[in-house]
């Protein structure tokens, strides 16, 4: 992983490198950038893939004080990390929470961006998502020595398989949503942080209803990629998402819940491919 210094604090990124096209990806609340591991994996080799591990409760470093953790703000850190690293014409993709701070990048102009993905994430009415959000959210009321001492409880296989934690979220990745819990158990500025960020909750629910009106004027291509048997992102948000994009058209994946890198990366690599072509061998960097 590497590392730069923005106004929020040290942000970790993967890098892949490489000539071929851009391509940003952005994951979920108590999440790091792991969870893309498997698309990155499949996407490589001809795409660019850049993925930050933002400060969503996972990250490993403190932000400094008073720096925004809202989900506004982390989506101006996501612009911030995309002017630091001069990324141009990038694809923006967002899956969960990840998703949401897509759309409110839109909102605020996205002039870096030439393409969105949206994969099974929050929209219009639904943050925090259903059960899994709202006890999250909920907790976050808490200080950040009691928020911590609610969480040790995620140190239990069967508890982080309810459907308050990630049962509903993901068939597979035990292991990485064990290792996701590590720094909010361990860490108390990681606490410290969480907790401004789901403090944030109910302004950024209204923001985050409004930006959805921005996607009408978002006149580049997006393509919505949606778990069709989703329980905690509503299905017919990924279709009303898709109608509202003027260039926007959806696919449903199968036999996946709404963590789709996880459990249907090559399915999603897929998709991100047949929407973003791998730069041919004569076309040059143009």
């Amino acid at each position: 992983m590497k590392e730069t210094e923005l106004s929020a604090g040290t942000i970790a990124y993967e890098d892949t490198g490489g000539d071929g096209p851009t391509v940003v990806l952005l994951h979920g609340l108590m999440m790091d950038a792991s969870l893309w591991d498997g698309t990155v994996a499949a996407l490589s080799a001809t795409h660019r893939c850049v993925v930050p591990t933002l400060p969503m409760g996972a990250h490993r470093t403190p932000m400094r004080a008073g720096a925004d953790l809202s989900l506004c703000g982390t989506a101006r850190t996501v612009a911030e990390l995309l002017d630091r690293l001069d990324l141009t014409d990038v694809t923006l993709v967002g899956n969960d929470t990840g998703g949401a701070l897509v759309q409110l990048a839109v909102a605020d102009g996205a002039a870096r961006v030439g393409r969105i993905v949206l994969a099974s994430c929050e929209a219009f009415d639904n943050y925090p998502a259903r059960l899994t959000g709202t006890t999250l959210a909920l907790a976050g009321r808490l200080p950040p020595r009691l928020f911590g001492m609610f969480m040790q409880q995620m140190r239990l296989r069967p508890v982080r398989r309810l459907p308050i934690a990630f049962g509903r979220l993901t068939t597979h990745g035990d292991a990485a949503t064990r290792r996701w819990m590590r720094p909010v158990l361990t860490s108390p500025g990681i606490r410290r942080d969480t907790v401004r960020t789901l403090r944030a909750a109910p302004s950024d629910a209204r923001r985050l209803s409004a930006a959805a009106e921005s996607l009408r004027d978002f006149d580049r291509p997006a393509l919505v990629v949606w778990a069709a048997g989703d329980r905690v992102m509503p299905p017919e948000h990924g279709r009303s998402l898709a109608a509202l994009l003027p260039q926007g058209r959806l696919e449903e994946v199968p036999d996946s819940r709404t963590l789709i890198p996880l459990d249907r990366p090559e399915e999603l690599a897929r998709a991100v491919r047949g929407f973003v072509p791998a730069l041919s061998s004569d076309a040059g960097s143009g």
